[in-house]
């Protein structure tokens, strides 16, 4: 790339101080309150000796915000935005500019934290309900989650849950020969470790005669044929076994629902609804089940439930976080979403209303049904007479000859095994059928072929169900309208422009304007996930670059950027460790040894590689007890297969054994498995790859800057020592050239790159940072935490530290001796906090009862002041407690947070003043962040399932 002229006064180390929070002077003032005299000090008595990296981290000299965008131009140069009508499961989109600006584009919506504090959240949470909503009405199914990773990974956790629930023994799964083949791939993955066969063919007439479980069935099909697939799920019926339907929900708006087709359950993906396709991703994929299956529902669920008023509020609801609460035995490992994207796809639903999605719906369909009338007249018969979209055409001998011709005109098609496909969608114009035709070797005129073309959908499978009748779909026609709806719901929560959000274990760090430029142009937005690699040479210098840096931070040899999820990043670890112990002969190695402490997805992602699980306990201060974990591989020495352990702990501490945990595995012939989800405290500091760790994943969405957007976007590839990348995750696209399609190891994730897009924002980062950036981040994100620790502990003790005194990025706060005194919960402080303006830290995890703080390295020193300030003053309120000023039941503690009905309040009977419940200490009255509902009712909301927009008369009732 060449150099760029910097603007005025600009240099790259501008940006570094931008994205640190504390100044020179302000971490001056820290170290002399933690007690060091030096940041170089602090980290001596932060990470063990033995850990220390001693070479500089050289990424290449940093470039300013300036050059980073010039520098991205160039790449995006070097892709080529082609019309793709290649289909399998992705299209061509129109997002209306207002969800682009508003949604997209704001920092209200992607800086969001997945709501686990319902009460701050209750604006995305509605946009859930409306995304749930619109699934379960166009599905016709009882129960929809708020999204999963991508169509392919819902495939098979719908495979999963239908072996959990199928009345069938065998253990074989049929798979529909015309579904997505990127769909069937990530099947055969996940079945494979579990021992369940799949079983692959026609389901109109090889179903029958099969002896399954279950079956997914593609509507419309792959190849583009509408199948009437009643006969198929009739004969899964009288077995016993679950139907599954992939499903086009722009084709479910003409077609019959699943639901009425007799589906059990229906998955596919929104991309269409808005989403750009982004070369892969992300996109909200979806997941609805009849209410007989909705406890087994993988995933996020939001539901309804009421305040402490008895308003409605939104939360979410059943299996929320059940990694942790069944670890092994859970259902799915999976536990986030693609809110960002699910809320897009919402909106795109209510931008256009049932009415708009339908002619959209129309219009694609007449397009496609015109293109098939002309290809018929040159001599290419469409495989099928009944499609909704795509076509698929034997072209015999002239094949290439087409192909070639299309290049020409800018379009790729569909290049199958027998066959071209042809995938049209709502960008589709005339113009783009004409030159389809010419592509075939004809010149004929569109409008003189539409004049006499019928549609092509069979008449006994076309809707006459409604669907999106509540009136959130019909009140928000005009953009002002649309302009208000969204702005309202996003003053309903607190999001990272707001105020920092100090949860432990999730790095809620600045997410930059310009890192997320570059994320809608669309040179990197408009890209089909399988276009020719030719066409995505700026992607694929991305690419290189970013594995190259990921290698060089943290130690390891190769890395696969095809996890789009943390858990899927654990995912493929594990099956990467998998593959080489069978690879060796040695597939008998099952045994996984995992802390007590650790992550709920660690033991449920073991579980999905058929693993099984050996806890080993930790220390009174938190440490993985090495005694223990020796004499664990020591009896399962045979069988070890792996360690699984989070570094820095989950405690907030850098352990000293760590080399010898690693050495001691390694002993017994077991793989070092690190979670990455800590390794903002080791970036330019210590590398996984240098002191025994053999894999960890990268959560993207934590350390290099990619926003949570509200529970996701997140993308967690993983890193491998050398002997392990030849089983990193394949794909059957095989765009990546350290990959084979006969690789060991399947692909994880529908698009060979994962959600690629969002890897832009991660490389800019990097890219703008610098080696000594990132180092310097590190530094101080650890004196933050540090810092934070030191003037908490006198108030709430630190429940754990090092032999020097020291944590590492987070800390964990310990009020559980405060519930004997005064009664006071965590809840109760987490709520309390709201009233200042904050999110709670972490609750309850690792140790129930106490709060895990990570302030990272963007928030300054005031911010800080000022949480800590909070944290402080509620101490005192507990102390008012504790003093008799009246019960904890009466008390501000209990009542938050306090909302505008308090204020509001005729009837004002506490035990406190309103100004004191309302206006805690030093929070501004100018800028008083108001929480729109009081205390969510849990209990209330599981006991009274609701998990989709109710009718309107159904608040009113509830507000009674």
């Amino acid at each position: 790339m060449t150099a760029h002229r910097k603007s005025s006064g600009e240099t790259a180390a501008t940006f570094v101080r931008r994205h640190i929070g504390p100044s020179a002077r302000d971490v001056t003032a820290m170290l002399e309150a933690v007690g060091v005299k030096s940041v170089d000090a602090l980290m001596a008595e932060t990470l063990p000796a033995s850990i220390r990296q001693t070479a500089p981290l050289d990424l290449g000299k940093p470039l300013s915000e300036t050059e980073a965008i010039a520098h991205m131009a160039e790449l995006a140069r070097e892709n080529q935005v082609f019309t793709s009508l290649i289909g399998q499961g992705y299209s061509g989109t129109i997002l209306p500019a207002v969800i682009q600006r508003n949604i997209l584009e704001s920092p209200a919506w992607y800086t969001a934290y997945t709501p686990y504090q319902p009460e701050i959240s209750q604006g995305r949470l509605e946009a859930l309900l409306n995304f749930q909503t619109m699934i379960c009405d166009l599905t016709g199914l009882d129960v929809a989650n708020a999204s999963l990773l991508d169509e392919a990974t819902a495939a098979a956790e719908a495979m999963a849950l239908a072996e959990r629930h199928s009345r069938v023994e065998a253990k074989a799964f049929f798979v529909d020969k015309d579904v997505h083949p990127q769909t069937l791939a990530v099947m055969r993955t996940r079945a494979e470790p579990l021992g369940w066969t799949l079983i692959v063919g026609d389901p109109l007439a090889d179903l029958d005669k099969a002896d399954v479980l279950g079956a997914l069935l593609q509507y419309p099909g792959s190849s583009g044929a509408v199948r009437d697939l009643r006969p198929a799920i009739a004969a899964l019926k009288a077995k016993g076994a679950l139907a599954i339907v992939a499903a086009d929900l722009l084709a479910l708006t003409l077609l019959a629902s699943p639901g009425e087709l007799g589906a059990d359950i229906a998955i596919g993906s929104a991309q269409r609804f808005g989403v750009p396709m982004g070369y892969g991703g992300p996109h909200a994929a979806y997941m609805a089940v009849r209410d007989a299956l909705k406890r087994s529902l993988p995933g996020r669920i939001v539901g309804l439930s009421v305040d402490s008023r008895g308003m409605p509020a939104y939360r979410l609801a059943l299996q929320t976080r059940e990694q942790h609460i069944r670890r092994e035995k859970a259902t799915s490992n999976i536990c986030t979403a693609q809110v960002l994207l699910a809320v897009i796809a919402s909106m795109y639903a209510v931008y256009h209303g049932p009415e708009g999605l339908a002619q959209i719906a129309r219009n694609v369909h007449r397009r496609a049904a015109v293109l098939a009338s002309g290809l018929r007249k040159l001599g290419f018969a469409p495989q099928s007479d009944n499609f909704f979209d795509t076509l698929s055409v034997d072209a015999g001998a002239q094949r290439a000859e087409i192909v070639g011709r299309a290049a020409a005109e800018k379009i790729n098609l569909g290049v199958g095994e027998t066959a071209l496909r042809i995938a049209l969608d709502e960008t589709t114009t005339p113009t783009t059928v004409e030159a389809v035709w010419r592509a075939f070797g004809g010149t004929l005129v569109y409008a003189e072929i539409d004049a006499s073309t019928r549609e092509a959908l069979p008449e006994a499978l076309k809707r006459t169900t409604a669907f999106l009748t509540h009136p959130v779909f019909h009140a928000h026609r005009s953009e002002t309208e649309m302009l208000r709806y969204m702005r309202k719901l996003s003053d309903r929560d607190l999001a990272l422009d707001r105020a920092m959000i100090p949860l432990g274990s999730c790095t809620m760090k600045l997410n930059a304007t310009t890192e997320m430029m570059p994320l809608t142009w669309p040179e990197f937005g408009s890209l089909h996930p399988f276009v020719p690699r030719e066409q995505a040479r700026g992607y694929h210098a991305l690419f290189a670059r970013l594995e190259k840096w990921l290698c060089d931070i943290t130690g390891y040899d190769a890395i696969s950027l095809q996890p789009n999820s943390g858990a899927q990043g654990e995912y493929a670890g594990l099956l990467a460790i998998r593959g080489y112990h069978a690879a060796r002969g040695q597939s008998h190695r099952k045994i996984c040894l995992i802390p007590s402490s650790a992550h709920g997805t660690n033991p449920a992602s073991a579980a999905m590689v058929g693993m099984d699980v050996v806890v080993v306990a930790c220390e009174k201060n938190g440490d993985v007890d090495v005694n223990d974990l020796r004499a664990k591989a020591e009896k399962h020495s045979n069988d070890l297969a792996a360690v699984m352990i989070t570094y820095p702990s989950t405690h907030g501490v850098f352990e000293e054994h760590i080399r010898e945990i690693c050495d001691i595995v390694h002993g017994h012939g077991g793989q070092v498995y690190l979670d990455g989800a800590n390794l903002n405290a080791q970036v330019g500091l210590s590398r996984p790859g240098d002191y025994g760790a053999d894999v960890s994943h990268l959560n993207l969405h934590k350390t290099f800057c990619i926003p949570h957007g509200g529970g996701g976007p997140g993308m967690g590839p993983i890193g491998v020592k050398a002997h392990l990348a030849p089983f990193l995750p394949s794909h059957p696209e095989n765009r990546h050239p350290a990959t084979q399609a006969e690789a060991p190891v399947g692909p994880v994730s529908a698009a060979p790159f994962g959600s690629a897009s969002i890897l832009t924002i991660s490389y800019i980062y990097i890219l703008m940072m610098g080696g000594e950036g990132l180092k310097r981040a590190t530094e101080i994100a650890i004196l933050n935490a540090n810092y934070i620790a030191a003037r908490l502990d006198a108030h709430f003790p630190v429940l754990y530290k090092n032999h020097n005194g020291r944590v590492a990025h987070e800390c964990i706060i310990d009020p559980r001796p405060l519930k004997t005194t005064s009664g006071v919960t965590v809840d109760d402080i987490a709520k309390r906090l709201i009233d200042y303006g904050f999110h709670a830290p972490t609750m309850s995890f690792p140790v129930p009862g106490t709060l895990m703080i990570e302030p990272t390295e963007s928030e300054s020193k005031a911010e800080l002041d000022r949480f800590c300030d909070a944290m402080i003053a509620i101490r005192k309120e507990i102390a008012d407690v504790e003093g008799g000023r009246f019960k904890i039941e009466a008390s501000p503690l209990r009542h938050a947070p306090h909302t505008v009905h308090d204020i509001a309040d005729d009837d004002w009977k506490r035990a406190y003043p309103r100004s004191e419940g309302c206006f805690p200490a030093g929070t501004s009255r100018t800028d008083k962040y108001w929480c729109p509902v009081g205390r969510v009712d849990n209990v209330y909301g599981d006991r009274n399932l609701v998990c989709s927009c109710p009718p309107v008369s159904d608040y009113a009732e509830a507000a009674e």
